[in-house]
């Protein structure tokens, strides 16, 4: 067995040379002095070297180890310079696999499945905020690597970004876990780490006798008349503000009354039917008819390519004396679920199939559609009308009624 002493004193020749140190151990010395070693062993009768380092970078008490574990690795029937090369080749791919790469091609899916062009740039958003993290191999970003990032967003004040980021990241890990990139979620551990934002209602005028004065108001507005109709319109059709002034024409069926709106625009991301009151018909064929030539109901002030903006009609509102913490654009949707709630007429479910909240259940949902069609039609009726009754001043819902079954 060689001695440290002595692999000092060795010195280099014209050729290389090996000096054993026992049990296939040994060291080879190069001409330049460089001094290597080496485990020599048999795989199925084939001599195989397997390289452990250098001297002295690699101690004679280190390379001893390298070799027992090798040989170990031999005894349970692994060969070690295979078992290595493996090792290397994980190590490579888990370099080049960055949270980045996975997240990447979870936006790429996420494509493919159809998700909004709105959703798709908030996930590329929440990307970027990731920062160092998403150059980072997915196998090697540790909970504590991700919190520090999230605190940095959420120490700005961006307590809700922060929540919706951390969500992201979990989505990634969860995609590189099924695509076998990672057996880790970092994110799951961080699940209460951070500040939740309390909710933020959106503001509603919901006491009838306000809302017959928001209407009222609404007629007087002096603005373009595709703001005018948006506004005249959002009271009676329950739809988000959004999937509103997005609105196409050809989702209009006049003779069959119904406005459908396609799964993309919607939130839970299924297609909507709207059934239209003999109201909403008169207001949509006076629109067409003032309209300029666009695909859209309301298009914007300086092209036909594109609709109304997302704040058109709060800025409206704003306009007509009713501010952010009285009435929004997405408040006319709470009016309609808090007074036809309160007005006892109504299913709940078909309240709800109307204001196209979503249902988790499939089944149900699909048995929802059906069953409560007509119902919605009967009620998007009478919802106008009540409407009309409120605007004129007239009567005003002050009991619950018997509910339709």
């Amino acid at each position: 067995m060689l001695t440290v002493l002595e692999i000092r004193a060795l010195k280099p020749r014209d050729r290389p040379f090996k000096v054993s140190d026992g049990d296939g151990l040994y060291l080879l010395v190069q001409p330049s002095g460089a001094l290597l070693w080496r485990f020599l062993y048999k795989v199925f009768g084939i001599e195989r070297k397997l390289s452990l380092g250098s001297f002295p970078q690699v101690t004679l008490q280190q390379a001893r180890r390298k070799r027992d574990e090798a040989r170990s690795e031999l005894t349970d029937g692994f060969d070690p310079v295979e078992a290595k090369r493996l090792k290397r080749l994980e190590a490579e791919h888990s370099a080049k696999t960055t949270f980045g790469l996975v997240a990447g091609e979870y936006i790429e899916k996420m494509e493919r499945e159809g998700k909004s062009a709105a959703t798709l740039k908030k996930a590329r958003w929440f990307l970027e905020l990731l920062g160092g993290i998403a150059k980072r191999p997915i196998t090697e970003i540790t909970p504590h690597e991700l919190l520090d990032t999230l605190k940095r967003v959420e120490r700005k004040g961006h307590h809700e970004t922060a929540v919706r980021l951390r969500s992201f990241a979990g989505r990634v890990f969860r995609y590189g876990f099924a695509t076998l990139r990672t057996e880790r979620n970092p994110a799951e551990i961080l699940r209460g780490a951070l500040i939740v934002p309390r909710v933020k209602h959106h503001a509603a005028i919901v006491e009838p006798k306000k809302v017959g004065e928001l209407l009222r108001a609404i007629e007087d507005y002096k603005g373009r008349p595709e703001t005018l109709y948006a506004l005249r319109i959002a009271p009676h059709v329950f739809l988000r503000p959004g999937e509103l002034r997005q609105a196409k024409w050809n989702e209009i069926d006049f003779v069959d009354k119904v406005w459908r709106v396609p799964a993309e625009r919607m939130k839970m991301k299924q297609p909507h039917a709207v059934p239209l009151s003999r109201q909403v018909i008169f207001l949509l064929q006076e629109l067409r008819s003032l309209s300029r030539a666009s695909e859209y109901l309301f298009p914007a002030l300086f092209t036909t390519q594109r609709p109304i903006s997302d704040n058109t009609m709060n800025v409206a509102l704003r306009r007509l004396g009713f501010n952010h913490d009285e009435m929004t654009s997405h408040g006319f949707r709470a009016m309609a679920s808090t007074l036809l709630n309160e007005s006892g007429l109504w299913h709940p479910d078909a309240i709800e199939r109307a204001l196209a909240d979503g249902e988790r259940d499939r089944v149900r949902a699909a048995y929802h559609r059906g069953a409560h069609w007509e119902e919605r039609v009967r009620m998007a009726q009478w919802w106008s009308g009540y409407l009309d009754q409120l605007r004129v001043g007239g009567t005003v819902i002050k009991a619950k009624f018997k509910k339709r079954g």
